[in-house]
């Protein structure tokens, strides 16, 4: 018997097929888009309950009543209830300063205080690194602080769960690269824009970012930069530091010239870390990388000198066996410079993902109670950290 003929599959043209399976993708990402929000809609912020305003605020619940009660809350609905809004809290926050006679409950800069630029980051994808920085950045701003949110991933998933999707809504220049640029920069202020979060802006990412990793070895190669490509997030947000209390930047999944950028700019680190032996060891990596390439950094001037650094374990299973000795065993090696919370594994935090929204826009009623509650614990220990952190800096009680 002739042996039976090999039959090959058809060699395909990798440029041909990838381009054709990203204009599907992206035509179907559109239509997917405009089911969940039509062009003439608008992300909004859910109000709040009144235990979760009076956390926000920093007070009892019963002084919030109080408070409401004196004409200085929103009108209580049908049942007698009462729902807050983001301004809602931040006109009972300015109420209660001007009763005390000194700012308390506004947490805004106050003199000789410094801006506070957190640098998210991970070598490794799939650590939480974007949705830990989406609900720090919400969560501050509904504290009252004044923060920016960056986008400094190509992927721009940050920029997606806050409303803008990167190939419709960004154009060229309108990414952190329009101001950091080697030629004909612009200026930092005309790009940053307002979300549907008030106390929160954002400046958001595309594929444009990776032209910095491109055009800086040209520019170094040529004598061209003005300054080192290290410095240069930095000196953009000199430009507009007095307006904002807090800067949270989501950095690239890798160590490029951005992320050392951001490293440079910033005043504090938080590494996430997925507890799992895999994203451990990766994490052993990076961290060798980083510290070799920002000791050279160093020698031509950068800053690599913090106020704080912390790991966060996120996606954490506390049931997971293997996951709590991973988690032990970072604990025993890092010490203090471990959060003391984890953010939890939940699906409230992914099904909320489906829509692109955070779980402080999803309505509590769409999950069950248990899983929707632990998931804000979670939020609010592990925010809450960084809070206490920033305050801590800023020499506050």
């Amino acid at each position: 018997m002739q042996p039976s003929p090999i039959i090959q599959d058809p060699q395909e043209h990798l440029p041909t097929v990838l381009s054709t399976d990203a204009q599907e993708l992206s035509y179907q990402l559109q239509q997917h888009q405009a089911k969940i929000f039509p062009p003439q809609a608008r992300k909004s912020l859910r109000a709040f309950s009144p235990a979760e305003a009076a956390a926000f605020i920093g007070i009892g619940e019963g002084y919030l009543r109080q408070v409401a009660a004196d004409g200085h809350g929103p009108e209580p609905l049908a049942n007698g209830r009462r729902l807050y809004t983001a301004q809602d809290m931040d006109h009972i926050r300015r109420v209660l300063d001007e009763r005390n006679g000194a700012p308390k409950y506004v947490p805004h800069r106050r003199e000789g205080e410094k801006l506070q630029v957190i640098s998210v980051m991970n070598f490794k994808g799939g650590s939480g690194k974007t949705t830990t920085s989406a609900h720090l950045a919400q969560y501050l701003a509904l504290k009252g602080y004044r923060v920016l949110a960056i986008d400094l991933d190509p992927q721009a998933s940050l920029s997606a769960l806050f409303g803008h999707q990167p190939e419709i809504d960004v154009g060229e220049g309108e990414t952190l690269y329009g101001a950091i640029r080697y030629d004909a920069p612009r200026p930092i202020a005309e790009i940053v824009r307002a979300t549907y979060t008030p106390n929160l802006h954002l400046i958001p990412g595309n594929l444009e970012l990776m032209e910095f990793e491109h055009e800086t070895p040209k520019a170094m190669m040529a004598g061209k930069a003005e300054s080192m490509f290290f410095a240069r997030i930095g000196e953009a947000l000199t430009e507009i530091e007095s307006f904002y209390d807090v800067v949270v930047v989501d950095c690239p999944p890798q160590l490029g010239f951005l992320t050392m950028s951001a490293l440079c700019a910033a005043t504090s680190v938080l590494i996430t870390v997925h507890p799992q032996m895999l994203d451990v060891m990766s994490m052993s990596q990076f961290l060798t990388m980083t510290s070799e390439l920002m000791s050279v950094v160093e020698k031509a001037g950068g800053r690599t000198s913090y106020d704080w650094m912390r790991y966060l374990v996120t996606r954490f299973e506390p049931n997971d066996g293997p996951q709590s000795q991973m988690t032990g065993f970072m604990r025993a090696i890092f010490g203090n410079r471990m959060l003391n919370n984890a953010m939890v594994k939940s699906t409230a935090v992914a099904d909320a993902g489906v829509t692109k929204q955070t779980l402080y826009e999803v309505d509590r009623a769409q999950f069950t109670r248990g899983t929707y509650d632990r998931a804000m614990e979670s939020l609010a220990l592990v925010n809450g950290e960084v809070d206490t952190l920033i305050r801590n800096t800023w020499g506050r009680r």
